[in-house]
């Protein structure tokens, strides 16, 4: 698995990277999800870098313009509810693409030991197709792993692109040996910790309930 750190290189997405966190701003839950939409734009952008391009012709009143033009058949897919808004900007920029969602939740079993449980999923085919697995936040990558191979239960994707906003080290740790060669791994920042709850430190709380308010 290939990892990309955008944070490593400055530049707009920083700011509202900045915003996000910001225990001020995150009171207007509908400029915050305009931002983690705005992150999704930006990493559609990054992502669009590694695609399959091929030379077209485009008539224009004037002559012919010869455009290399992304060949994928794009499949967005996110883990619900945090994952929408991401979700959004990705289907912003991939205007063309099929979706896909999932449901997955955090909880100890009986043993005492965190898993993660998936009860919903709605996914065209995938076999051949370039998948992007957008998750705002990559705290244990247990989830996303979850999410990965319910997928593929839908077919053989050609390429794998996880994206999240913050991710950690540990979580790319978890991933790695998990993970086949065809996956990237992007990552807008990543942050070094988590807490004894499992959140990232230091993160930004809850991306669900920043959108869409506090849950039962």
């Amino acid at each position: 698995m290939k990892v990309i750190n955008l944070s490593e290189h400055s530049s707009l997405l920083n700011q509202y990277l900045k915003e996000i966190r910001s225990v001020d701003i995150q009171k207007d839950s509908m400029r915050f999800r305009r931002n983690i939409e705005r992150i999704g734009q930006i990493m559609a952008i990054e992502v669009s870098r590694a695609l399959d391009y091929q030379p077209e012709d485009v008539q224009t009143p004037l002559g012919v313009a010869h455009m290399p033009v992304a060949q994928d058949a794009i499949v967005v897919a996110s883990v619900m509810r945090a994952g929408l808004p991401l979700h959004i900007g990705f289907l912003d920029m991939y205007d063309h693409a099929e979706n896909a969602f999932l449901s997955a939740y955090r909880c100890v079993n009986e043993k005492g030991e965190l898993e993660i449980v998936s009860e919903y999923m709605a996914a065209p085919k995938l076999d051949g197709k370039t998948l992007l697995l957008v998750d705002p936040m990559l705290a244990t990558g247990m989830s996303m792993e979850a999410a990965y191979k319910a997928l593929l239960t839908h077919g053989e994707p050609k390429q794998v692109h996880l994206c999240c906003v913050i991710g950690t080290n540990q979580a790319i740790d978890f991933l790695k040996p998990v993970m086949p060669d065809n996956v990237t791994l992007w990552c807008a920042a990543v942050d070094p910790t988590l807490n004894e709850k499992k959140y990232i430190v230091p993160g930004l709380g809850d991306a669900g309930d920043l959108c869409f308010g506090e849950k039962l």
